[in-house]
């Protein structure tokens, strides 16, 4: 499955998910296409690696 993205400078491109995450990471992204329609980085919430940020808080999720 690919992605189409569209770059700062204005390219267009198709992407892996994994290619997004990195071009995300390094800010290079202007807006991408979902399902839904373009997503538009710094306008609609974007899930970011969950390395980017930790959760500090309690843990919910049930483990076995």
């Amino acid at each position: 499955m690919t992605i189409s993205v569209e770059l700062l400078d204005g390219c267009c491109v198709r992407v892996v998910p994994r290619g997004l995450d990195l071009l995300l990471n390094r800010k290079l992204v202007r807006r991408f296409l979902r399902s839904s329609g373009w997503a538009v980085v710094g306008v609609d919430p974007i899930r970011l690696s969950p390395h980017a940020s930790e959760y500090h808080g309690r843990e919910r999720r049930l483990t076995s």
